[in-house]
């Protein structure tokens, strides 16, 4: 219960920190994306939430509109969707920010198993479900361990890689953060995730290793 209510403390007041301060670099990445390409400014996509309540991912959009209509759930390092924008507010995580405003909402967390497509979340077994029994965040140990996954992924039969070989390990990583968590280790993820950013890895030592 104690690490509960101050979890949720740092939430609300890191999120809301984090959106007063950034609030100029939203409004210039909005009107970066209008003049860009055609479509709305934040992309809205359906996760799966904590006890597997449904809620809407807010990122900055990258990709052309009705692109999940186009394609898969996954992203190849040269997928034709990404608009030019796009391409760079991945490389730079810069299309993650707007979670902040989910965090501030109570939908997630700074910390927490990156939330799920509803489709991947449907196939959980066993300790798997665990991975819904928290609440889902911007950063964890699957975050850290695959930084770059368009790279990952590759050019060719993206989808069909993510589902079999990457999806197992991060689910694994999400067991393992739900197994593991504690106010030390989502400071350690934090810390891990801020360096990570500037290229420097391995500040705190975090144990990622499946």
């Amino acid at each position: 219960m104690f690490y509960a209510l101050i979890k949720r403390f740092l939430d609300i007041f890191l999120s809301a920190i984090s959106i007063f301060i950034l609030s100029p670099l939203f409004i210039i990445i909005g009107l970066f994306i209008k003049y860009d390409s055609k479509g709305d400014i934040l992309y809205k996509g359906v996760r799966s939430g904590l006890k597997n309540q449904p809620f809407r991912i807010l990122k900055f959009r990258t990709m052309v509109e009705n692109a999940e209509q186009l394609g898969g759930f996954s992203t190849a390092v040269n997928d034709a969707r990404f608009t030019r924008l796009g391409r760079v507010l991945r490389k730079y995580k810069l299309d993650e920010l707007p979670q902040l405003f989910n965090v501030l909402f109570g939908e997630m967390s700074l910390v927490g198993p990156r939330p799920q497509v509803i489709y991947y979340t449907k196939k959980y077994r066993g300790a798997e479900r665990s991975i819904l029994s928290v609440k889902p965040g911007i950063t964890d140990y699957a975050s850290i361990y695959f930084s770059d996954m368009d790279k990952v992924l590759g050019k060719n039969n993206v989808d069909d890689k993510y589902e079999k070989e990457i999806e197992p390990l991060k689910n694994q990583l999400r067991i393992k953060y739900v197994n593991e968590r504690s106010l030390l280790v989502d400071l350690r993820i934090l810390v891990e995730t801020f360096f990570l950013l500037f290229g420097i890895s391995n500040i705190t030592g975090l144990d990622i290793e499946v």
